[in-house]
């Protein structure tokens, strides 16, 4: 398989490095991390940055290569990640995109792509974590509404977010996959209750959310109703496909500081830490590869991204605990200053084995979707 650029990619790479030059030095100072109405007002604003630009559609309305060169550049860039736009632009929307009506794209890719709205994820609850399926949060239908009672847990985003994309189980009685709804939830609708989490790490990106009798328009569906967990597969490729490109390049940019910082503290003289640095180049560099295969394989597909993405979830969350543990050695003491680069990374590392779904999960997904072995009892 060929993995070089083609033509078309090579002028887009050339020219977006040219436009992210020429941006990124105008824009305003980030806020602090703790401000999240003004960590939202600056992800929104580089959204309109892009979207005047022309850029904002990558990630839903460009092929899977040239969204992977867009999030490549922007990261080796220094230019600003997704933010609070993380769901909206890598899970709801490519979603929509790909399951939702006329109507419903019409709706809400726009307000998206022009940094106006930011979506949350209301998929995890407290039972229900790794065992998606699980889910209890109850939807009955009431005329041209969903009623919705129940509550999330780990919902990213949302203190600040719009929009909810929202699981949640409209037949009791069915099979447990065959009972679940896709819906679109407003964020202001009555009923809703958000608590923020607060994370290891000290951030609150996260939240639980309770549900008591919210009404969601059915016209906010995206698929047919008990039709959801095949959409949120759709959901999740894009999740585990695609959406870390840019913190693979990261983790290799990380890797080369690593290295840079051990020859200047006299850490590079243990021969067991140079191996350890070694054998991390190539994981990434392997990870590297595999993302792009995957983003092939999504190409050749229709655009969504594969089971494939399960296998480098698994081991791209191991490798990045590794690299963040090896960076603790390199630091010696100052592994224990929150305000070192490196500490804060390594406390969220931890979470990779469980966000986007368990190492355990993805293990399953491997086994019996990609090797064909049979399902335990």
């Amino acid at each position: 398989m060929d993995l070089s650029d083609t033509p078309e990619e090579a002028e887009f790479r050339a020219r977006l490095r040219e436009w992210l030059a020429e941006a990124l030095p105008a824009l305003p100072p980030k806020p602090d991390p703790a401000d999240w109405p003004g960590r939202r007002a600056y992800d929104l604003g580089w959204q309109r940055t892009l979207y005047d630009a022309g850029y904002a559609d990558v990630h839903w309305d460009a092929s899977p290569a040239l969204r992977m060169i867009f999030l490549e550049e922007s990261e080796k860039a220094g230019a600003p990640y997704v933010g609070a736009n993380f769901v909206g632009l890598l899970h709801a929307g490519p979603t929509i995109a790909a399951e939702g009506t006329d109507a419903q794209r019409a709706r809400w890719l726009p307000p998206i792509l022009r940094g106006e709205e930011v979506w949350c994820q209301g998929f995890s609850e407290p039972d229900a974590g790794s065992d998606l399926a699980a889910l209890r949060t109850r939807a009955r239908r009431d005329g041209d509404d969903y009623v919705v009672t129940g509550s999330k847990i780990w919902t990213s985003h949302a203190e600040v977010a719009d929009w909810c994309e929202l699981l949640v189980r409209t037949d009791p009685d069915a099979p447990r996959h065959r009972g679940i709804t896709w819906l679109a939830m407003p964020m202001d609708a009555e009923g809703i209750t958000v608590r923020p989490l607060r994370t290891l790490a000290g951030s609150t990106e996260f939240a639980e959310v309770f549900l008591d009798e919210v009404r969601v328009p059915a016209a906010n569906r995206v698929g047919a109703e008990n039709d959801g967990w095949r959409v949120t597969m759709v959901t999740l490729s894009f999740e585990r496909g695609t959406a870390f490109v840019g913190e693979v390049v990261a983790c290799r940019r990380v890797l080369r500081q690593l290295a840079r910082t051990a020859k200047e503290n006299g850490r590079w003289d243990d021969p067991a830490l140079r191996r350890r640095l070694g054998r991390l180049d190539a994981e990434f560099r392997a990870l590297w590869r595999l993302t792009q295969w995957n983003v092939s394989e999504a190409a050749a597909g229709g655009g969504v991204p594969g089971v494939g993405g399960s296998v480098f979830k698994l081991r791209y969350s191991g490798a990045r605990q590794e690299l963040y543990d090896t960076a603790a050695d390199v630091l010696g003491p100052d592994a224990l200053d929150l305000d070192r680069p490196w500490v804060l990374d390594r406390l969220s590392s931890l979470s990779y084995t469980i966000a986007a779904g368990t190492s355990q999960i993805q293990r399953n997904i491997v086994a019996e979707r990609m090797l064909g072995l049979p399902k335990g009892s």
